[in-house]
């Protein structure tokens, strides 16, 4: 027989956990809400548009001419604020890698701090809502994530590689999954190198850019739709297999 003063031990202890981790939750979600206020607050999107980008240039060379080091820190960190809060100006911070570190070194950074970025983005929303979620709809959910969990490698290669799927919505629905942390990094990281490369190169040209419509142009979008395509075909091969061995 258990000891009747062990259980309440143990049930005042999953108790107080069950606090504890209710606050953490309170205190990450409060933590996020006020980044994002004080981005709107202090008009910082201005900083984050071609415009400004443009009419800063001469300012931001120099200074990453002089402090290399310390401008690719500070840009990746920035990039990895801007992606992990679901800020608008992505696209933006992507031409800027590009025009100030070089179309190749620029893509490498801008996949650094959007991977990472990325990654703070799926946790936040898998530690404040996936548990929720599952609770919610987890009956109607549960062929959809093992499917998800069964393919999420190339289903995340494809979401990133189309750029008609928004940036952060794949980062709040990916936590939403049971993909693994390791899957959606790898997928991610690989998944966004042409169009950051895209972007990185027409930065090297800021001078002649009007417009970000001038870059990502139908025939670019109809290249990246391929390739996204493309990446469902390992799992289209397996159903097709699949089926064709049942049938046998």
């Amino acid at each position: 027989m258990i000891p009747i003063q062990n259980v309440m031990t143990t049930s005042a202890e999953s108790s107080t956990a069950s606090k504890h981790a209710g606050l953490s939750k309170w205190l990450v979600g409060i933590s996020v809400g006020l980044g994002i206020a004080a981005f709107f607050y202090f008009d910082l999107g201005r900083y984050l548009s071609l415009d400004g980008l443009k009419s800063n240039r001469d300012h931001l060379l120099a200074f990453t001419d002089a402090n290399y080091t310390l401008a690719v820190a500070l840009f990746i960190i920035a990039y990895c604020i801007v992606v992990g809060l679901s800020l608008p100006g992505g696209a933006i911070m992507t031409l800027a890698g590009g025009f100030l570190f070089g179309s190749v070194w620029g893509t490498l950074y801008v996949n650094v701090g959007a991977t990472v970025g990325a990654t703070l983005a799926f946790l936040v929303a898998r530690y404040l809502l996936r548990d929720w979620v599952e609770r919610k709809f987890g009956s109607r959910l549960g062929a959809i994530q093992d499917g998800f969990a069964r393919n999420a490698f190339s289903y995340l290669v494809t979401l990133r590689l189309i750029p008609l799927f928004p940036f952060f919505l794949v980062n709040m629905v990916s936590g939403l999954t049971r993909v693994s942390v390791g899957t959606y990094v790898a997928a991610t990281s690989l998944g966004i190198i042409p169009g950051s490369f895209v972007f990185a190169y027409a930065g090297r040209q800021l001078g002649t850019i009007n417009s970000l419509k001038e870059i990502v142009s139908p025939n670019v979008l109809l290249a990246f739709t391929l390739l996204g395509l493309l990446a469902l075909v390992p799992i289209l091969y397996k159903k097709i297999v699949g089926k064709t061995t049942s049938v046998v």
